[in-house]
């Protein structure tokens, strides 16, 4: 895909859940009585795109979609997978604050009344979409990945110019643009596939991935930097590397089988089903109607206005 200038283009991949989650609790709440339907998330989020497209100038841009949030294949390798995220008393149901439940859909009809590209894919979580399609884009684009979620640094690869936009700090206004260099001076490993590997070692709370006792951000980076990788650390330890000794070793090796099922869980997928969908920005609205609609019904005509404007589209 190229852009219609003939350059290579630069394709934008929105972490959605991450984004809107952000505008929620971010964005005041307008109403001014409680009859009336909540619309921060989805007035923030397609603000956020608007912010987005005119600082960083995409020529293909994609909603990334959770199909499934918490797939079974990680649950089956990690039952902790995400636990604390679910609904009391269920099994599949993520708990999401009651005034925005109902906002998600609307954010969907806006994205297909803009026509902007949605995509999930059946067992797989946004993530594994933005993996999915950065491998798919990679040597072909630049790529921005747009999200609030630490887990897709492991993508940043600077040879084919693939970056994070890390919205967890300075939001969609001032993300940190991540880079090899960035992870390098910030969590002290060279690549992508180092931070990913490091993050296995110090596991993460908010996944419900233990990790290894006793092992932080800074001894991971410590032990994939002496050994050149996980599965270098997890040679030494089988072989009796003197170097790896005391508590550090009697935890390194009773997280063995953590270990052993840790990275296909953190790794992002690179082979999710997608639909053979054009990527590249609207040169029109898709329904001009039910964008009006939206407009009309939900009072979110001027983020709408920002975004056509941003999008250089006609009215």
């Amino acid at each position: 895909m190229s852009s219609a200038a003939g350059g290579p283009g630069k394709l934008l991949l929105l972490d959605s859940a991450s984004l809107y989650f952000r505008a929620f609790f971010g964005v005041p709440d307008q109403r001014r009585t409680p009859d009336e339907p909540p619309t921060n998330a989805l007035r923030g989020f397609i603000d956020m795109i608007a912010t987005l497209v005119t600082a960083h100038r995409p020529t293909h841009l994609v909603a990334c979609w959770d199909d499934d949030w918490r797939p079974q294949w990680r649950v089956d390798l990690i039952p902790t997978y995400k636990t604390h995220r679910l609904v009391e008393g269920s099994a599949v149901a993520e708990e999401s604050p009651d005034d925005l439940t109902p906002q998600v859909p609307l954010i969907r009809e806006a994205l297909g009344a803009l026509g902007i590209a949605r995509l999930g894919s059946p067992g797989f979580e946004a993530d594994d979409v933005i993996g999915t399609l950065t491998h798919r884009h990679r040597g072909v684009m630049p790529v921005d990945v747009v999200t609030g979620d630490r887990d897709l640094l492991q993508l940043v690869d600077d040879a084919h110019g693939i970056r994070v936009l890390y919205t967890g700090k300075g939001g969609v206004r001032e993300p940190d643009i991540t880079t090899q260099t960035y992870l390098q001076e910030r969590y002290s490993v060279p690549t992508g596939e180092a931070y990913l590997e490091m993050s296995v070692l110090r596991g993460d709370t908010s996944d419900g991935l233990p990790g290894v006792k006793g092992i932080g951000d800074k001894t991971a980076a410590q032990l994939i930097a002496q050994y050149g990788s996980l599965a270098a650390l997890r040679a030494a330890i089988e072989s009796g590397d003197p170097a790896i000794k005391g508590a550090r070793r009697l935890n390194l090796e009773a997280a063995s089988d953590y270990l052993d099922v840790a990275p296909t869980v953190v790794r992002v997928a690179r082979d999710a089903a997608l639909p053979d969908v054009d990527l590249t920005l609207p040169h029109a609205p898709a329904d001009t109607a039910a964008l009006q609609a939206l407009a009309d019904t939900y009072g979110v005509g001027n983020p709408i206005e920002r975004l056509l404007t941003a999008l250089a589209l006609p009215r």
